[in-house]
């Protein structure tokens, strides 16, 4: 008596049986097995074929000889890997590295277009989101192993369109997205329509924002992540409507005195240090410093201090004389130096500026008082 499915057999079978338990035979054995019994057979079986029915037969050789006289006694000629699809109502290769590939690209159009294809094609909507789970765990595995993932893969999709793949997902988002087809496989059993869960299946993958869970929150945030530490975000500016130009300017600081004329102020020097230098020097900085001074080392944008880098200067930027006071003492900025320039693999030298004692330019007062004179119905200007 022989199983691979050991649960099944009745307790009254097993108490009067002894156990022999064999592993899984890896998917190389399987193949070329597969391909010996083809040969003998005179079945025209190529490489492609066999290693599709070696995954389809999951560790069991007898699986993988049953697949193999089902595809045959379906196909006329030689036995390729798409006559193999064709012959179990599985999807392709292809068309489950498309459905990723518009997955990765929250394209729900085109990913609903391609299952919409592939159902009109007869495949089963099971083994469609059996081998979509099979990618998403090849894709999780090779980013959490990359060098001994490779070895790991189970043949759903080549090594270049894994790794092509693999750069385009957030090990979070891969958890959420094999739970989800999890959870849509395990409802088949009792599903009116396994096309309308499949596609939402597929809509809940390209659009995790529709889902409102903490596990959809952590593969969106994983996203945010993922693209801080890339340095994918771009700020776009946004172009002034057209009622902006009939509202007051609002005043600020740089309307006390009036100085320089602002066109004759030079222009701030433009940070010239790498994505997230100063991010992580602060938070350096922030740990060998002692309370107060490490609070004001927070990498965050409205932080009390930023640092810019000119060249082989860097510049610590306080918002008021106060923070310059606290954090330009000569041992910070030795430490602030030191860090730098390990950090950046040259010597660095760090200064202290106050930001607030800038020159005054007055120009957005003076708008704002011509403003108050063109509309003396609303605004009354006091001596």
């Amino acid at each position: 008596l022989a199983t691979t499915e050991l649960h099944k057999v009745p307790a009254t079978i097993l108490s009067r049986c002894q156990r022999f338990a064999f592993r899984r035979i890896s998917q190389e054995d399987i193949a070329s097995r597969l391909l010996y019994v083809a040969y003998l057979e005179k079945i025209d079986l190529d490489e492609a074929a066999a290693r599709v029915l070696a995954r389809m037969a999951d560790g069991g050789l007898r699986d993988g000889l049953s697949l193999l006289d089902q595809c045959a006694s379906a196909t006329t000629g030689p036995l390729n890997a798409d006559q193999v699809y064709r012959s179990l109502g599985i999807a392709g290769v292809q068309d489950c590295a498309d459905i990723m590939a518009a997955i990765a690209q929250h394209d729900c159009k085109r990913a609903l277009t391609l299952l919409n294809q592939i159902y009109a094609q007869g495949k089963d909507m099971g083994a469609l989101l059996d081998e979509l789970s099979c990618l998403i765990r090849d894709l999780l595995v090779l980013q959490t192993a990359p060098r001994q993932g490779i070895s790991l893969l189970s043949g759903v999709a080549s090594e270049n369109q894994v790794n092509e793949l693999s750069n385009q997902f957030s090990a979070g988002e891969l958890v959420y997205m094999m739970n989800t087809v999890q959870k849509t496989l395990s409802g088949f059993t009792r599903s009116a329509s396994r096309r309308m869960d499949t596609e939402l299946c597929i809509i809940n993958l390209c659009q995790t924002e529709l889902v409102l869970d903490a596990k959809s929150m952590n593969a969106r945030l994983s996203r945010v992540e993922q693209m801080l530490k890339n340095g994918e975000f771009t700020v776009s500016k946004k172009e002034p409507e057209e009622d902006d130009y009939d509202r007051p300017p609002v005043p600020t600081d740089e309307d006390a005195p009036p100085g320089e004329p602002e066109d004759n102020l030079p222009s701030p020097p433009q940070d010239e240090a790498p994505v997230g230098f100063w991010a992580d020097l602060s938070a350096e900085m922030k740990a060998e410093l002692k309370p107060p001074v490490s609070g004001f080392f927070a990498p965050v944008a409205n932080a009390p201090i930023q640092g810019v880098l000119v060249g082989d200067t860097l510049e610590i930027r306080c918002s008021n004389a106060f923070t310059m006071q606290v954090v330009g003492k000569p041992e910070i900025m030795l430490l602030a130096s030191q860090k730098a320039s390990a950090k950046l693999g040259r010597k660095i030298r760090a200064v202290a500026v106050d930001v607030s004692s800038r020159p005054a330019t007055g120009k957005n007062m003076n708008h704002l008082l011509d403003f108050g004179r063109n509309h003396s119905n609303i605004v009354k200007i006091k001596d």
